[in-house]
């Protein structure tokens, strides 16, 4: 129950001593160091943390999007950790440029550990924290404030004495103060001084001191009065990188990255989509694309945003918000008419003037940049009185559309809507959906096909026979899957297509089941949905592929056959 007097129960936040502060005036005009800690801090958080499959596929993805750093784990800790860290390196999956980070206690039996999984990397930090806030040194360690710098001193000789040790890679050390934003500020600067004058940074070769949010207490703008005032104090400044650990325990970790940036530092460390402990680490994508909205590139790419929102919901098994900024399936969707009259007026406006910067209503980027189309910008709903598309669809006829798909289809049935004149129905909604994807047979169908493969090989070799234009044609591939080999097939006939999303589920039940299929394709640039249905699933999936290629070449308007004499 609330309190009535929450004051006698928690304390606000001790303000910094800062009345010259500069950071207010800044702008966030360069992009900082990026690092990934999605492997480490974001895989920790899961209730379910990442096989080895899952985090190399969600290693390569980071390193397709960008990143130079990413911290892969915390390998004396874990030993699947452990083993993925020695993969990486035995098998030669890191690219040249690219830096792994791995974290580590202040315990010299789990530095030794950490320092055996990167045995022969090339480029490594190694990332060792103690916890220095006054309650964490009182209530779980039992130390004062010289027993907690010896801690640092110790754990930082170490590192150093087994870098040296090891001069074939090429080393970066990095040190927290855990719980920075409630550590007292001088105690922040005597700690890292005493960590700078055992490890001995310079101009050439800088340590990281990573001042983190661990736990977010306090508005943003005094986090950044942190790092303004440990920049101003801190000695031999200018042998330091400065980074930024956000959290979001109070909804303000990504203001609190860009006030930080403003103020001084030079590194934030985050997680795609704010997957972390609690309510999750700061925001890398919503980050970067806020600096991309404002005219800074953020050297990371997020141009085909909807393969890495499912990429990571894949490896974290969670689910990213429909309205989670720039990626949600429904941040671009207008419901309100008035919202759908000036996004319309404002997209007139952009193709009369297409080299203006971009300026439409209720729009704050352009979808096109990060791989979304105009289609869904625009759908209707209940409050237009044509709601309830995909409730109807799944209730009555057993479609359960995904959520990408639903939006597109909505505006099929507006399209249908607005030539018939007829009250939207289940019946109507149906026949729109069948016409629009289900029948969709030309120039390209789907005769039969044949599959083989060999003992212990994943691969597997199909033969398919489809009418093109009236004209038999066989067509072979292989791949991993039968999909993957028809997908190659049509590759290989001159089809230049790729799949970007699939769903499945059975429909009826019995001897009247049937398998259906959505497929997201990309043909010339552009994501195409397909439907297929087939009492096999692989049929089903191959008639989806194909469903996508005829509407994608299609000239014919929505739902052509649908009109008020068909209807009835």
């Amino acid at each position: 129950m609330m309190l009535s007097d929450p004051s006698k129960k928690y304390r606000p936040f001790v303000a910094v001593d800062l009345p010259d502060r500069q950071w207010p005036s800044q702008r966030i005009e360069t992009p900082p160091i990026w690092c990934s800690v999605d492997l480490r801090d974001g895989n920790q958080s899961l209730i379910d943390p990442m096989d080895q499959e899952r985090k190399q596929r969600l290693f390569d993805m980071l390193l397709k999007i960008g990143f130079k750093e990413i911290e892969v784990g915390f390998p004396s800790a874990s030993q699947t950790d452990f083993d993925f860290v020695r993969s990486l390196i035995e098998q030669n999956k890191i690219p040249e440029d690219v830096t792994i980070q791995v974290l580590t206690q202040a315990r010299p039996h789990l530095i030794e550990r950490t320092f055996e999984a990167l045995k022969g990397v090339k480029n490594a930090i190694v990332h060792v924290y103690n916890a220095t806030d006054p309650m964490f040194r009182r209530v779980v360690f039992s130390v004062d404030k010289t027993e907690c710098i010896q801690i640092a001193v110790d754990a930082t000789a170490q590192i150093r004495d087994l870098m040296a040790a090891n001069p074939e890679t090429n080393w970066t050390f990095q040190y927290s103060p855990e719980l920075f934003t409630t550590t007292e500020m001088e105690f922040a600067v005597e700690i890292v001084e005493a960590v700078m004058d055992t490890f001995g940074p310079s101009v050439d070769n800088k340590m990281i001191v990573n001042l983190p949010a661990t736990v977010e207490v306090a508005t943003p703008n005094n986090y950044a009065d942190q790092i303004e005032w440990f920049c101003r104090h801190v000695k031999k400044r200018d042998t330091l990188i400065v980074s930024v650990h956000p959290h979001n325990d109070r909804g303000t970790g990504v203001a609190a990255a860009e006030l930080t940036l403003m103020a001084g530092a030079d590194r934030i460390e985050g997680t795609l989509f704010g997957n972390g402990e609690r309510t999750g680490n700061v925001d890398i994508v919503t980050l970067a694309m806020n600096m991309y909205t404002q005219g800074v590139h953020p050297q990371l790419d997020f141009s085909n945003i909807t393969p890495i929102m499912r990429e990571v919901e894949y490896c974290n098994q969670l689910p990213v918000h429909p309205r989670h900024p720039y990626v949600g399936d429904l941040v671009f969707t207008a419901f309100s008419g008035s919202h759908q009259d000036a996004i319309k007026k404002g997209m007139a406006d952009r193709r009369a003037h297409p080299e203006a910067p971009w300026d439409v209503p209720y729009l704050p980027i352009d979808p096109l940049d990060v791989g979304r189309s105009y289609e869904a910008v625009i759908r209707v709903n209940s409050q237009s009185g044509k709601g309830g598309i995909s409730y109807l669809l799944e209730q009555e006829h057993g479609i359960e559309l995904p959520r990408r798909l639903s939006i597109e289809f909505s505006q099929v049935v507006q399209e249908v809507a607005d030539r018939t004149g007829k009250e939207i129905t289940s019946q109507m909604i149906y026949q729109a959906f069948a016409d629009e994807y289900l029948e969709q047979r030309s120039p390209l169908a789907l005769v039969n096909h044949r599959l083989s493969s060999e003992p212990d090989s994943p691969k597997v070799a199909l033969e398919a026979i489809v009418e093109n234009g009236g004209q038999r044609q066989t067509l072979t591939g292989e791949g991993n899957g039968p999909l993957a080999a028809f997908i190659k097939a049509l590759v290989a006939s001159g089809q230049e297509v790729e799949i970007i999303d699939y769903h499945e589920h059975s429909r009826g039940q019995g001897a009247d089941a049937e398998a259906i299929a959505y497929v997201e394709v990309r043909i010339d640039g552009k994501a195409v949905f397909g439907v297929g249905t087939d009492e096999s699933i692989t049929s089903a999936s191959m008639k989806g592929v194909l469903s996508a290629i005829n509407r994608h070449y299609s000239t014919q308007p929505a739902a052509a056959n649908v009109t008020a004499e068909t209807l009835g």
